[in-house]
């Protein structure tokens, strides 16, 4: 497959948490959330997907476009020297005959970014040039490598009953190209089809995930550095604590409603912050 694309349409599936419209909404439960993918603000990107798909596995590959700078909707023409490249196997498997699926994924990014200590390094060094570490950061960018890898479980229980589970991580030394601010991340939980109740077409589910940041990382945000939503000039650090719940009603075949609601403990890795509570009601249509 060559062309525009989003990399969540080929990597990092899970039939129980990998859809924001209708299941679960927080990117630390739907997504390997430490992995970096190549994408502009929309989520897409342009390049080439590889797959070698058998019953029992499946292997896929991309190299695809990065951002020019972290968090920047243009993405670098210049694919040669800069651009994403994400392998992964997936193996299919069935555990008292309920279907499962284990996903090993890997990703490396070569692009434009800022090394998180040697901004905090220069902050220290001269104060007046550099009065914070975001102001070190965008003076410090250069072509630099990031990468890491995910594992991803997917395990029915039985035919209404299935389990998910993440683990994620990045090395955590530069600055995300894309998303997230997130270099270690454990996520989990169930989803439960309507059946029980005469309500096939529903799903209820439940999930938590835990998050955090390098140790240069967290002295970047300390030191004034800004991420893609994070930055507040100081940072008492605390692991990001997620639970999240949802329930999504079939009105027809193609229209869904679902009601979320999230509880973040420590949001942003600030322990002076929340805890924080959310609610939402997502309305779903397909044409």
């Amino acid at each position: 497959v060559a062309g525009k694309f989003a990399m969540g349409d080929f990597f990092d599936g899970n039939v129980y948490a990998h859809d924001p419209r209708v299941d679960f909404f927080n990117w630390a439960l739907w997504a390997s959330s430490a992995w970096d993918f190549p994408a502009n603000l929309a989520g897409y990107t342009q390049g080439v997907v590889v797959e070698y798909n058998r019953k029992e596995f499946a292997v896929r590959a991309a190299y695809a476009q990065v951002p020019k700078e972290p968090s920047s909707n243009v993405l670098d023409p210049r694919i040669l020297q800069k651009g994403g490249l994400n392998v992964e196997l997936e193996v299919r498997y069935s555990v008292l005959d309920q279907a499962g699926r284990l996903r090993f994924g890997a990703f490396s990014n070569e692009g434009r970014s800022a090394n998180y200590r040697e901004a905090v390094t220069l902050t220290g060094l001269d104060p007046v040039a550099f009065p914070d570490a975001n102001t070190a950061a965008l003076a410090n960018r250069k072509n630099r490598n990031k990468s890491g890898g995910y594992i991803n479980l997917e395990q029915a229980l039985s035919p209404t009953l299935g389990m998910f589970a993440r683990i994620s991580a990045s090395d955590g030394r530069n600055e995300s190209l894309s998303f997230a601010d997130i270099d270690r991340s454990a996520s989990g939980g169930f989803s439960l089809k309507g059946t029980t109740w005469g309500r096939s077409d529903d799903a209820v589910g439940i999930g938590a995930a835990i998050n955090g940041i390098s140790r240069s990382h967290r002295e970047f945000f300390a030191k004034g550095g800004l991420g893609l939503v994070i930055g507040e000039g100081q940072l008492r650090y605390r692991p990001e604590t997620i639970l999240e719940t949802y329930y999504s009603v079939s009105l027809t075949r193609d229209v869904a409603l679902s009601l979320d609601y999230q509880f973040v403990a420590n949001p942003g890795y600030n322990r002076d912050r929340g805890p924080a509570h959310f609610f939402s009601a997502r309305l779903h249509t397909d044409f």
